[in-house]
């Protein structure tokens, strides 16, 4: 509880691989009440990671997809319906947020409390076109020419080489040496226009009007659709940060580079400061271990969802019968012909 507000964290899971980085941070608040894991994934040994965090920590809270159906992003919108408890803060975190500032939880619902105007709130994401536009324009980075504000801009949210980038430039020259709140820019509002929703947060009776029902692209809707149609607008806090680890379009590029171990090493590092309370990073990463020497048995136990079946492209047809060695070397080429260089303050 925090100044009579019931705080409910939720993450739409997922993938444990970012997710034994995430969850420390949640836990370790002592403002959340309970954190909601959205199992949205068919993933066997993924399932069993949540299950055995949920097992050791009452704080947690696994809520299965009520329809009983799972597809990507397409069945997440079912999971809105139950957001709705009145004098209640939601906080959705995307299962790839790798790093969040010391006290972004505290932070963000104080900021939530002093603006209930806005509909969403979001913190300065890294790895956000639209938060990386706002670093732009308040010269807190500097590109080699100007970016527009756009959610699926080709560069800031699709190039991986970009990606890749800019983590280096956030983890080099910010978080090793602690100096994140250099890149705090306040608040910032924002009206009819679609954003990520990587981390937002919301009033549960906002979003009782409308009993939680999200139709077709929930980022579009909640965003973008019925902020404008209810004439709100949402809002940045721009001096509280973390760290989202890949869109689709970047995922590929960023494993080869190597990204998320980077952050897994200042992570478990900062949970291993003088007082810091560790003990939940370890028992996550105990029960990771535990995960990854069983994945083989869990991996072959049926879902407890029903499947859509994919249709499968010509372009994945195709791609059954090209060797693996012709597949590396066009990744490799397509990451040669990605424009780098981009950010010029590095």
């Amino acid at each position: 509880m925090y100044k009579d507000y019931r705080i409910v964290v939720n993450t739409a899971a997922g993938r444990r691989r970012y997710m034994q980085y995430l969850i420390p941070y949640v836990l370790a608040s002592d403002i959340v009440d309970r954190y909601d894991i959205w199992i949205n994934t068919h993933n066997g040994a993924d399932i069993g990671f949540f299950c055995r965090i949920a097992e050791q920590f009452p704080k947690v809270n696994l809520v299965w997809q009520p329809d009983g159906v799972v597809n990507g992003n397409a069945t997440i919108n079912a999971f809105y319906k139950a957001c709705v408890e009145p004098d209640t803060i939601y906080f959705k975190l995307d299962d790839d947020i790798v790093w969040m500032e010391p006290g972004l939880i505290e932070m963000m619902v104080q900021f939530r409390i002093e603006n209930p105007h806005y509909f969403l709130v979001s913190p300065l994401v890294i790895n956000n076109s639209l938060s990386t536009y706002l670093l732009q324009v308040e010269d807190r980075i500097e590109l080699d020419g100007y970016y527009g504000a756009s959610a699926i801009h080709p560069v800031l949210w699709k190039s991986g080489e970009f990606a890749k980038e800019l983590h280096s430039w956030f983890i080099d020259r910010y978080l090793k040496p602690g100096l994140w709140a250099d890149l705090h820019i306040g608040r910032k509002e924002m009206g009819m226009t679609r954003f990520s929703i990587n981390a937002v947060m919301w009033f549960g009776n906002e979003m009782r009007k409308f009993a939680g029902i999200v139709p077709g692209d929930d980022e579009e809707f909640l965003s973008c659709i019925y902020p404008t149609v209810k004439g709100i607008s949402n809002a940045w806090n721009g001096d509280a940060i973390v760290a989202h680890f890949a869109f689709f379009t970047q995922r590929e590029l960023l494993d080869r580079a190597g990204i998320l171990e980077r952050y897994g090493e200042i992570v478990r590092a900062q949970w291993h400061e003088a007082g810091q309370p560790s003990a939940i990073y370890d028992a996550v990463q105990k029960i990771m271990s535990d995960i990854d020497a069983d994945e083989a048995e869990l991996l072959m136990r049926p879902s407890p969802y029903r499947r859509v079946e994919r249709q499968i492209s010509l372009r994945d047809r195709i791609k059954r019968y090209i060797p693996g060695i012709v597949m590396e070397m066009r990744a490799f080429f397509a990451e040669r012909n990605e424009r780098c260089g981009i950010i010029r303050n590095q």
